[in-house]
């Protein structure tokens, strides 16, 4: 049989039991044209929760009684397809379930081996988490040797990759915001940040204005609200703001901006973006990432969640601090790049 999550009713604020719903289903058959993958492992991200509700975005909600959209990595088990060989671990939209099929609507990349990565290490450095760091720093926030950097979300997978690709492009500074004393060292101590501030303890705005008596050059925004005003009420003369994420948002009503104005005042921009946008030039990011990897310039961490009935558990750490690093959730540990 073929467990899969399903959205049982659209959650207002956190994920909860009445949200979702452990089902089983036959295991698909593989057609012509198509390959059946065995999943692994789920990347666990916060545009999960957005996919949940009911509004306009740039995928369509998951409707009451799919399965939840995600992607993840398999192996291919049994293929009709030219596109896949039996053996082969591919990534791409599993969804929250034990077997998914690759075919015409449904596109996988076959994973490279011989790096000397597991699977893990891919799915977080060299998977989205970090071709969203790159092309977010890189095209979009154009960033210049010399910037002053902040980030939000500083300790999580996405953001800890931002800071230290903001450093190997020569940053002047990079200061973190995350929340708690001890994410906040592990953004320092671990990623290489030269400050980080928990946004927690009040003030953040001059705080800021303390770290960056200049102002920000450019902001690499993942949670919105309350963080983004602050950064905007200390934006640099032709600063940029990307938004990558609005996490403090998703589970509810957010609180709206009142420092716009300085992207006025100061001749800044704010620029949003889709990763998916850049899906043609995604082995040119992963060819760099990979290169940092190599000379251990990238620092990372994977929190493991096992068990596919714990990934609704596992998307709530987004939300709570719960999580360090890339979130990810084990379905089948057999699936590997050995």
């Amino acid at each position: 049989m073929n467990r899969q999550i399903v959205l049982r009713e659209r959650p207002s604020g956190a994920v909860d039991a009445a949200t979702t719903a452990l089902v089983e289903t036959p295991v698909p058959t593989c057609g012509s044209g198509q390959a059946l993958v065995r999943v692994g492992t789920l990347s666990i991200d916060p545009t999960i929760r957005t996919w949940m509700n009911d509004a306009p975005g740039y995928l369509p909600p998951i409707a009451i009684g799919e399965v939840v959209r995600s992607s993840g990595a398999g192996v291919v088990v049994e293929s009709q397809s030219d596109r896949y060989r039996v053996g082969d671990v591919v990534f791409g939209m599993t969804g929250w379930q034990d077997w998914v099929l690759a075919d015409a609507n449904n596109h996988f990349t076959v994973l490279p081996r011989g790096l000397g990565l597991d699977l893990a290490t891919v799915l977080n450095v060299l998977g989205v988490t970090g071709i969203t760091a790159f092309f977010g720093l890189v095209d979009v926030g154009r960033i210049k040797e010399g910037d002053v950097v902040v980030v939000s979300g500083a300790a999580g997978a996405t953001g800890s990759a931002v800071g230290q690709i903001a450093r190997a492009r020569g940053a002047a500074k990079v200061v973190g915001i995350a929340g708690g004393a001890q994410k906040c060292a592990e953004v320092v101590e671990i990623y290489g940040f030269d400050q980080c501030l928990d946004y927690r303890d009040g003030h953040l705005a001059r705080r800021l204005h303390e770290a960056c008596p200049a102002g920000v050059d450019l902001y690499f925004d993942n949670v919105g609200g309350e963080v983004l005003d602050a950064v905007l009420a200390n934006i640099a003369m032709r600063g940029r703001v990307v938004l990558c994420g609005a996490i403090s948002q998703y589970n509810g009503a957010g609180t709206g901006l009142v420092n716009t104005s300085m992207l006025i005042s100061r001749r800044a921009s704010m620029e949003g973006f889709i990763i998916l946008d850049y899906a043609p030039r995604f082995a040119e990011a992963q060819a760099e990432l990979a290169g940092m990897l190599a000379r251990g310039e990238l620092v990372h961490r994977e929190h493991l969640v096992t068990g596919l009935e714990n990934a609704p558990d596992a998307l709530n750490l987004l939300f709570s601090g719960g999580n360090h690093g890339k979130t990810l959730v084990v379905v089948d540990d057999s699936v590997s790049l050995d």
